[in-house]
């Protein structure tokens, strides 16, 4: 006896009722609600960014610095990041409006930097910790990014950009280190990381 309508019949119905409960019903439910606008105008990262902060993402993103660190603030509940100060709420999907692609990161090896532009909001300290993590935080096992930086010969006077390092990391006397541009971009990137605002979404 052939079997082979009945079995295509069996694997038509299964396709058409998967695809009607998944496609056709949810349409059905969702399209006569129509589409509303819910941001706020205080949405972070709502505008693209521009300039050196632009270049800086792209820094960060060369630099592997989302292997690292997470730029996601996980509610109360999911995890310890209110109580460690990683941010004064969670972070919700208005906070990533703009982003293209979203630096949500893939583990946490060092801090989430959501919010590290608030946190530190010198960029003093970022340059000393991107050239050396240790003048900043002992024990750090975050590596070097020194080559973000020029060590040279001082000639004349002294670069206002010139990194002050603690006298137990300076150089010898009559070099000074200076940040590259890549280094200014990505402390300029760095800096804007702030998602600090109130938005309805995030709840009280």
């Amino acid at each position: 006896m052939n079997q082979a309508p009945t079995i295509f019949v069996g694997v038509f119905l299964t396709f058409a009722s998967a695809w009607l409960g998944l496609v056709v019903a949810p349409y059905l439910q969702l399209a006569p609600q129509g589409s509303e606008n819910t941001l706020t105008s205080d949405a972070q990262g709502g505008a693209p960014l521009g300039g050196l902060a632009a270049r800086g993402r792209d820094v960060y993103r060369a630099n592997g610095c989302v292997y690292c660190h997470s730029q996601q603030v996980r509610p109360e509940g999911f995890g310890s990041d209110l109580d460690r100060g990683w941010g004064p709420r969670r972070t919700v999907a208005q906070d990533y409006v703009g982003e293209r692609p979203v630096l949500l990161g893939t583990m946490r090896t060092g801090p989430d930097l959501a919010n590290i532009g608030a946190r530190q909001p010198s960029a003093t300290w970022h340059h000393l910790h991107l050239y050396n993590p240790r003048i900043t935080s002992p024990g750090s096992i975050m590596p070097r990014f020194a080559f973000l930086y020029e060590s040279r010969k001082i000639l004349g006077e002294r670069s206002s950009a010139a990194l002050k390092l603690p006298p137990d990391w300076d150089l010898e006397s009559g070099y000074e280190v200076v940040p590259r541009e890549d280094a200014k971009a990505l402390v300029a990137y760095l800096l804007l990381l702030d998602r600090a605002g109130a938005l309805e979404e995030a709840g009280p």
